[in-house]
């Protein structure tokens, strides 16, 4: 399904009455230098036209108000309800909200934006701060801009992979222990035979490793799978043994 696309320009991004809520970046990238110039991004969570405004805001009236940056350039993509819709239709009742604002650096806020589809980041916003050195780059200052931009959408692709990871482990955690209590007859809820049911620490994992857990628990059910089937069909032979013996 192709969903329809709305891309405008926050003309007035700075005025906004909702207040500047304390919400940091999910993801910043290293700075770049170049003749006096410095480019940094940062992405920010963004579900609505209202909170790529007040993050923009944010941005330039909180984090960046001691050392205002010449140029802030965003790019936003929001998957958003379609007006008159309630969402209780389904994929249909939303559509994609997509724009970009230069804030002065002339064709800037597409070049962000082509980065976030290539990434195919969603609900989230992409700023890349410009403090101009008196040089100009010409050309160049397009890459760095681009360069902070796709650095900032690697690093959440990458959180959000983990995160998807922490939440299958511990899917096959719970899936596991409850296979186990089924082999020993006991409760889930049974540590003596089962272990710690607590929900195991992931806080400090990192996607590799994750990725290594998750097929070591796949493993480890499958085991588990295979003894209680074994353990079935040798039941299953001695009811059918003793049934012979009482005919």
């Amino acid at each position: 399904m192709v969903l329809p696309t709305s891309s405008y320009n926050l003309d007035a991004y700075v005025i906004t009455s909702r207040p500047l809520l304390n919400v940091q970046p999910l993801a910043t990238s290293q700075e770049v230098r170049d003749r006096g110039s410095t480019f940094i991004a940062n992405l920010f969570p963004a579900t609505s036209s209202s909170d790529v405004r007040a993050r923009v805001a944010y941005l330039k009236d909180v984090l960046h108000k001691a050392k205002p940056a010449t140029h802030d350039i965003a790019a936003w993509r929001c998957m958003v309800l379609k007006p008159d819709h309630n969402g209780l239709g389904g994929p249909d009742d939303f559509e994609l909200n997509v724009g970009n604002l230069d804030d002065g650096e002339k064709w800037a806020g597409i070049r962000v934006q082509k980065v976030m589809e290539s990434y195919a980041i969603m609900d989230a916003v992409v700023i890349v701060s410009r403090w101009y050195g008196g040089t100009m780059l010409g050309p160049t200052r397009f890459a760095h801009i681009e360069t902070c931009a796709a650095e900032v959408c690697q690093e959440f692709k990458r959180s959000e992979e983990l995160r998807e990871c922490i939440s299958e482990l511990n899917n096959l955690d719970a899936v596991l222990a409850g296979l186990r209590a089924e082999y020993s007859g006991s409760s889930p809820a049974d540590e003596s035979t089962t272990g710690s049911t607590k929900p195991k620490d992931y806080v400090n994992l990192d996607l590799v490793k994750g990725r290594r857990l998750i097929k070591a628990r796949e493993n480890a059910i499958r085991s588990v799978k295979l003894l209680i089937a074994k353990r079935r069909e040798v039941v299953t032979d001695i009811v059918v043994a003793d049934a012979d013996v009482r005919t």
